[in-house]
């Protein structure tokens, strides 16, 4: 795939980045906006949960058995660097950036010191960083594998844009700091795709690596940080669980509609 679309398909994640802000710094109904977001954060777990299960860890350990050779070895191997995505997304949420997490509520009364705000911007940005390694690193595996997992991270690409901007609102800055926010996560996202399409033309063996990596982040995401959202908003409306079934029948229906590799 060319430069030109990984830098199309970075720059469709960071607009959606930027319009998850504009649905908290924008004149329109907060509760409104918050209502949609809590359907698409759980259209987004499902999403993302089937994705990484169905398309992109069987793709990873292929990748190591055609570098290694048909052993469990090699499965170790790439399984391993997906729990070392996982493992390093829960260690910035919980020792350099602790006061944040998806969805519509940022705990307010956490976030008064600006500080405790930008950490958490800063550990936000490292999400959507890997979001765009784990997008470059599927495209370069295959097309099909590649739009799945797009399609996996787009649909919370808004939910992270508004807790960006909901971040720096609570914690008493201004609107358009909230919208600088959301570009700095967006660029973010941005600089994840370039960097992996720009590293693999001169390491070809980069995407070994890097898509078992990313993928146990956007793991993280989905099963730590999204999933929790679902089951503390089901208390206020019990269709959102049902939500994430409807995300997993919507990969499956993808899954089948853009054919076999």
């Amino acid at each position: 795939m060319s430069y030109s679309s990984y830098l199309l398909f970075g720059l469709a994640l960071a607009a959606a980045n930027l319009l998850g802000g504009l649905l908290v710094t924008s004149s329109a109904s907060l509760a409104r906006n918050a209502r949609l977001l809590r359907f698409l954060i759980a259209l987004g777990a499902g999403f993302m949960l089937a994705a990484i299960f169905v398309e992109v860890v069987p793709a990873a350990i292929e990748l190591w058995q055609r570098e290694r050779g048909s052993s469990p070895h090699a499965v170790l191997q790439a399984t391993t660097l997906l729990l070392a995505g996982y493992l390093l997304i829960h260690l910035f949420e919980h020792t350099i950036a602790p006061h944040f997490h998806f969805g519509a509520e940022t705990h307010p009364e956490r976030l008064l010191r600006p500080t405790a705000a930008y950490a958490a911007i800063g550990g936000l940005s490292i999400h959507t960083f890997f979001d765009g390694v784990s997008i470059a690193a599927a495209f370069s595996v295959n097309f099909r594998v590649g739009l799945l997992v797009f399609i996996a991270v787009l649909l919370h690409k808004a939910p992270e844009g508004f807790t960006a901007a909901s971040i720096m609102l609570a914690s008493g800055r201004t609107r358009r700091k909230a919208q600088w926010a959301t570009l700095l996560i967006g660029a973010a996202t941005l600089l994840g795709v370039m960097s992996v399409a720009i590293a693999q033309a001169h390491v070809s063996a980069l995407v070994a690596y890097a898509l078992p990596f990313s993928a146990g982040v956007t793991l993280y995401v989905a099963a730590s940080d999204l999933i929790p959202e679902v089951n503390h908003m089901e208390e206020k409306n019990p269709l959102t669980s049902v939500v994430v079934f409807v995300g997993v029948a919507l990969f499956y229906l993808l899954h089948a509609l853009v054919g076999e590799r």
